[in-house]
């Protein structure tokens, strides 16, 4: 049996291939809660919470508990023998720890093995990593999320999905793969704006591809979003491949092709290096322009404040 959460919680039989589905968001609230806590004994206190927050019913044990029962109804289905998956505890309810498999774990130990592979062999990394990002079917544990227990791990789970998208689309360009990419790196910049490694790889993409100027939008929309959205600068690894990028710098070059700058499709002639510096630069005083201003206005309300209070001690 394998326990699913990267998606809509859901059960599947291995053998048979028989999939259970439960109905109604309680349900799969409380069977997403305690498969993020698989081993563990959760408490009837913060499974109540898990499911009804600050409006629990009257008799929410009780409630918790024709859960339970339901729960346990379906996953054990018409057979006799099955093995009870749900345990009652001192206090609480325990899923059982073995024979259990999520494909959480069988996503994370995919991924971790791709990671450890990145260097010295990228093709098979990037191999594992799209295998465990296929076992996502949506988002983690999706209409599941009522309380605490599955939105912080449905959180987690989001942002180990990214950082395997950012380790699989460097193998990609690590086997010199740059081509097939841009397309889905420039969905990723649009779905998520603040996140600057999709930039990063994008720009890489675009230049090994003969795309330069298309690489320097690439920079030009991730400041505006970051300025806009964060009131901050691209961070310095950004700024370095944007001057790495107006220099033709070498290290950029596919694997195997080092010293041989990528062909450049017709357009404007290359930002000489002195301008690079002078644009990096330029950034730079901006980002403390933002941060004197920041500091002069928290400057002006201790002022206000202390005031305030001398005011207020004299009138005393």
């Amino acid at each position: 049996m394998q326990f699913r959460i990267l998606g809509p919680v859901e059960v599947q039989d291995e053998q048979t291939g028989l999939r259970i589905l439960p109905t109604g968001a309680k349900q799969r609230a409380l069977l997403g809660a305690l498969v993020v806590k698989t081993g563990q004994n959760v408490s009837v206190h913060r499974l109540v919470d898990e499911l009804w927050g600050e409006h629990p019913p009257s008799n929410a044990a009780n409630a918790l508990q024709a859960h339970v029962t339901r729960l346990r109804r379906l996953l054990s289905g018409s057979s006799a023998d099955a093995p009870e998956w749900i345990v009652t505890r001192s206090l609480g309810y325990t899923l059982r720890l073995d024979p259990v498999d999520t494909d959480a774990a069988h996503f994370h130990r995919l991924a971790e093995r791709g990671r450890r592979l990145l260097r010295g062999d990228p093709g098979q990394a990037a191999e594992l990593l799209r295998r465990a990002l296929s076992l996502w079917r949506g988002p983690a544990l999706e209409g599941s999320v009522l309380g605490d227990i599955c939105a912080l791990e449905a959180t987690q789970l989001e942002e180990h999905r990214l950082g395997a998208l950012e380790a699989m689309y460097e193998a990609y360009l690590s086997t010199g793969r740059h081509g097939e990419i841009t397309g889905e790196l420039n969905e990723l910049t649009a779905d998520h704006p603040m996140r600057e490694r999709f930039y990063h790889l994008l720009m890489v993409a675009f230049y090994r591809c003969g795309r330069q100027a298309e690489a320097l939008g690439v920079y030009d929309r991730a400041r505006k979003r970051l300025v806009h959205e964060l009131g901050i600068e691209p961070s310095p690894a950004l700024r370095g491949l944007l001057e790495s990028i107006l220099n033709h710098d070498p290290a950029l070059s596919p694997a195997g092709t080092a010293g041989v700058p990528p062909a450049v499709a017709p357009g404007p002639r290359p930002v000489p290096a002195v301008a690079a510096r002078e644009l990096v630069l330029s950034d730079e005083i901006t980002r403390l322009k933002h941060r004197v201003e920041m500091l002069q206005g928290q400057h002006e309300q201790l002022l206000r404040r202390f005031q305030e209070l001398a005011l207020s001690h004299r009138a005393g």
